[in-house]
């Protein structure tokens, strides 16, 4: 087999006592699967053999050039495949590829997985609109695969696959309309009022008066509380790739001795707990945050602290001496709503809407409310070291304490902090 950017010419038919059909060049392309199956050729052909020389000379200069020349050998199916797993799983966090991976799957191959990747165009992109559309799934959905085709063809035109990028020439799907469901004060104060005597009830007095993520309080560690909530890292599951291929018996990927944790990007930092579980940095450093810890919760997670048994993951929120799951938690969350008599389907992670709305309603500066909730746009982490922002951040969580100071909810399981 010839070398990438090698050539040939031959002619068609090979028996010279036959009448000439045509002179045949043929290039070799970089093959991105390293799959012989998967080998990738340039052809050009003319009756003229010297034109059909100047045609392989001209490839082989663009070849040099560019790297890579666009072919038809690869179809959608195989360029996503090879794209998401040795491009994209190098730049993005794992679980953003776990979805990236199911979207592939589910919506993008099934609809056009067949077709060549040079051959993609704009009624391509809108047939996997249409698919996901067909299903009663929401826009939104249809929004994500577009965004996915949308960033792996920008990356095929780079590397020369494609001469333009389809996705680019057709409107990305509208963004579902979703009816945001956030506690009020009153409501707050009443799943306050309830959870005071639960047994995890510190757990969700920390969402509703921090507005932290989900994963940022059931990952707080003890030694990360003080004056200050630390919140500069979630607890979330990962699901990492075998690293066998999937070819063991491990019905879960984080079960597999081989799988892969190495093609994650170079400034991914993470900390195992067990099992699937893992402390990650927030996507942006700007969302790692010091908020200052005033009452009522001061006194909340103190009493909770002293009352609860160490353990070896450090971890402020236990199950039966277990980390506490996200999804159980979101779980736990609805049930609790229940119990306090609330109708409304808040999610976990809309209390920190509920927190947002509380915060302005006390007339905390909106600056302040960003970097207390850990919003992108204007927090920095330099910023929460300032002795001077510190102060601002302590009368502003004063305010928001101050609002809820009627009936302060100290009570924790039975007891008085």
């Amino acid at each position: 087999m010839r070398g990438k950017g090698e050539g040939a010419v031959y002619r068609v038919p090979k028996d010279r006592k036959q009448p000439l059909k045509y002179w045949t060049a043929v290039v070799e392309l970089p093959n991105p699967t390293g799959d012989p199956k998967d080998r990738r050729r340039k052809v050009v052909r003319s009756k003229n053999k010297s034109e059909v020389v100047e045609k392989l000379a001209k490839l082989q200069d663009d070849l040099r050039n560019r790297g890579d020349l666009p072919t038809s050998s690869m179809t959608c199916e195989k360029w996503f495949l090879y794209w998401v797993e040795q491009v994209a799983a190098k730049e993005v966090r794992p679980n953003t590829i776990d979805g990236y991976r199911r979207t592939i799957h589910n919506h993008i191959n099934p609809a056009i997985g067949r077709v060549k990747l040079d051959k993609l165009g704009p009624a391509h992109i809108r047939r996997v609109h249409d698919a996901i559309l067909a299903k009663g799934l929401a826009s939104t959905t249809a929004l994500l695969a577009h965004r996915v085709m949308s960033v792996s063809l920008k990356d095929a035109l780079r590397e020369n696959r494609i001469g333009r990028n389809p996705a680019t020439l057709v409107r990305a799907p509208r963004k579902s309309v979703t009816e945001l469901h956030a506690l009020d004060l009153t409501e707050a104060l009443q799943v306050l009022r309830h959870v005071a005597t639960m047994p995890e009830g510190a757990l969700w007095a920390t969402s509703l008066l921090t507005g932290a993520r989900r994963g940022e309080v059931i990952g707080l560690e003890r030694d990360r509380v003080g004056d200050s909530l630390d919140l500069s890292w979630q607890l979330q599951r990962i699901r990492w790739r075998h690293g066998c291929g999937g070819t063991c018996d491990r019905i879960r990927d984080r079960d597999c001795p081989q799988r892969k944790t190495d093609d994650t990007p170079a400034d991914y930092e993470y900390r195992s707990l067990e099992g699937g579980l893992y402390w990650t940095r927030p996507k942006s450093p700007k969302s790692w945050r010091i908020i200052p810890l005033i009452e009522p919760l001061r006194s909340i997670l103190l009493s909770h602290l002293e009352k609860s048994p160490e353990n070896q993951w450090g971890l402020v929120f236990t199950r039966k001496g277990r980390p506490i799951g996200p999804d159980l938690a979101g779980k736990d969350w609805r049930k609790v709503l229940v119990a306090a008599g609330i109708e409304k389907d808040v999610r976990l992670h809309d209390a920190r809407h509920t927190a947002v709305d509380l915060l302005y309603l006390a007339g905390v500066p909106e600056d302040l409310i960003q970097e207390i909730v850990g919003h992108s746009t204007r927090a920095t982490t330099r910023g929460y070291k300032s002795p001077q922002n510190q102060q601002r951040l302590i009368a502003a969580m004063e305010q928001f304490s101050a609002l809820l100071a009627d009936e302060p909810p100290r009570e924790i399981s039975g007891r008085v902090a």
